[in-house]
């Protein structure tokens, strides 16, 4: 076993240093030994894990498969050995966490990098994009997503609830006027992200529904700039509530037609399905639950202090 140990951290070092040899001075030992490790590792895997050129080393398709496993069960290892050595559980490892590109900006980063201050041993490998990542085959620890997921086997945890508003700036609404009705909504500029043309279909009271079809006079592929157009005063924007509470709560947008919504949006965490939940994922997880419980009271979405305390011993 402690062999199998040495060959799979050696088998890390390489790609994590780009060289055999820096993998060496890495782990202390010599270059012969190095070679040695990697040749049994995959002896013993039956495949190539490391594509050798003169210029560089990259990992095979099976190798890099095999990388994430590797990372995954050291990290669980290493943290262990901290939590016999010092008798404190500590959250240890490297965080891979997925994130859409303007909330994750905004709000995960942050969040994230308080974490990574207060314990020392954690690092952070933060992915910003838009695009359904898969979890387990792309070896993320969490996946943040606003809304409903696509059926996984995923475990799912709901960070706060959520929904779409239709927002603008007041001055934007003094000038083309404030809609009390969806059909009076019709006539006015809307602002969209991505290429949907579909109608906007809202909820309003006592289960009423109506669609607002909503060609875009402005659209763009990044939510940060629909929502400096709105800002702008360019037109009525369908964002998340968790998008806009701070500028809610300080004039810069305005609620339009606040009896109706877009839709319930969730702000949901999922992470590979296990009977133990990894310590660093569930430092994360409360960490958000709790900045993000502040946030939809209308304050800023980056932390101006320190996260409060969390009971990890």
């Amino acid at each position: 076993m402690l062999d199998d140990l040495n060959e799979l951290k050696t088998f890390r070092a390489i790609l994590a240093e780009g060289s055999l040899s820096a993998a060496a001075r890495r782990l202390g030992i010599t270059l012969a030994v190095v070679s040695k490790r990697l040749a049994t590792l995959e002896d013993r895997a039956g495949v190539r894990l490391i594509q050798r050129t003169t210029r560089a080393l990259s990992p095979t398709e099976e190798g890099a498969r095999l990388l994430i496993d590797v990372e995954r069960a050291l990290d669980a290892i290493e943290a262990g050995e901290e939590q016999l050595a010092s008798g404190r559980v500590e959250p240890s490892g490297t965080l891979r966490v997925s994130a859409p590109i303007a909330f994750g900006r905004r709000c995960v980063a942050p969040v994230l990098a308080q974490l990574a201050a207060r314990h020392a041993r954690l690092g952070v490998a933060l992915e910003l994009d838009d695009r359904v990542v898969d979890l387990v085959g792309e070896g993320f620890d969490v996946a943040i997503r606003i809304g409903a997921p696509a059926d996984s086997s995923a475990m799912m945890r709901k960070l706060a609830d959520n929904r779409r508003i239709l927002v603008a700036a007041p001055a934007y609404l003094d000038r083309a006027g404030r809609p009390v009705t969806p059909e009076e909504a019709a006539g006015h500029a809307f602002l969209r992200y991505g290429r949907g043309s579909d109608p906007w279909r809202l909820r309003g009271p006592d289960g009423a529904t109506a669609s607002l079809g909503a060609a875009a006079r402005l659209r763009v592929d990044d939510g940060d700039v629909v929502h400096d157009w709105a800002l702008a005063g360019l037109g009525i924007m369908l964002k998340s509530e968790v998008d806009v509470a701070q500028d809610l709560a300080t004039g810069r947008l305005t609620r339009v037609l606040p009896g109706w919504d877009g839709g319930d949006a969730p702000i949901l965490a999922l992470y590979p399905s296990a009977r133990h939940v990894p310590l660093k994922t569930r430092v994360l997880l409360d960490a958000l639950a709790a900045h993000l419980a502040t946030l939809m009271t209308g304050e800023s979405c980056r932390p101006a202090a320190p996260l409060p305390a969390l009971d990890v011993l």
